[in-house]
């Protein structure tokens, strides 16, 4: 039986190579171009392979843009699922999370990129009827991971470890600190993973002073 959105799971195409290469293939036409101008020609020339290999696992473009988007989701609640229940305060929770979270940001950067376009398209309403319910799960799945920083946020902020006015506000502008990756980030040559984990505390230790957290290493 197929898992359900955002359930805490590695990959659930890793053993289906050739569906697990079309969405990598897919997450990068997506990111290049953006929903409306990728085509499954450019999915297939991007693979290295013909139509009929996609529409053996996908039946249109929206069916797998949103297996992209569900793909990039399972991704990040994998990521997270070893370090949301550490012991301690939350600031340091909050702090491990956060990192976590911005390397997915930066290493899973074309998934994400679908997971944003995604969310877009279903706010404004910009999916058919049929899509409507495939992509109201995904944007649910995604609050919902969301709300696991929003609720370490407000922890920290009991503790007083964090200093913010609305929470609701406060959760928002640190998703979108966090999130940035997905906009400017792009490999160097020769970067390796010190050079990622570097970026990735930047952005944590600038959130973390939008939050207003305690002074500290956030390293």
């Amino acid at each position: 039986m197929a898992p359900k959105v955002g359930e805490y799971r590695v990959d659930q195409y890793a053993t289906d190579g050739s569906r697990a290469a079309i969405l990598e293939a897919a997450a990068r036409c997506f990111t290049e171009r953006g929903y409306d101008a990728t085509s499954i020609d450019d999915v297939a020339r991007s693979l290295g392979a013909t139509k009929g290999r996609i529409y053996h696992h996908y039946p249109s473009k929206a069916d797998l843009f949103a297996d992209v988007f569900r793909a990039g989701m399972e991704m990040n609640y994998a990521a997270i699922e070893p370090v949301r229940d550490l012991p301690g305060k939350a600031l340091g929770r909050w702090r491990t999370l956060a990192f976590t979270h911005v390397v997915q940001m930066i290493r899973r950067r074309t998934f994400q990129r679908v997971v944003w376009e995604g969310t877009e398209m279903y706010l404004r309403g910009a999916t058919t009827p049929q899509q409507r319910s495939t992509f109201a799960a995904l944007h649910e799945s995604r609050s919902r991971y969301g709300a696991i920083f929003r609720q370490t946020i407000a922890e920290a902020k009991k503790d007083g470890d964090m200093r913010f006015g609305s929470l609701g506000i406060a959760n928002q502008l640190m998703l979108v600190t966090l999130n940035s990756p997905i906009f400017w980030y792009s490999p160097r040559p020769g970067e390796t993973r010190d050079d990622i984990d570097d970026i990735a505390w930047q952005v944590v230790a600038f959130a973390a002073s939008g939050l207003g957290a305690s002074e500290g290493e956030f390293r």
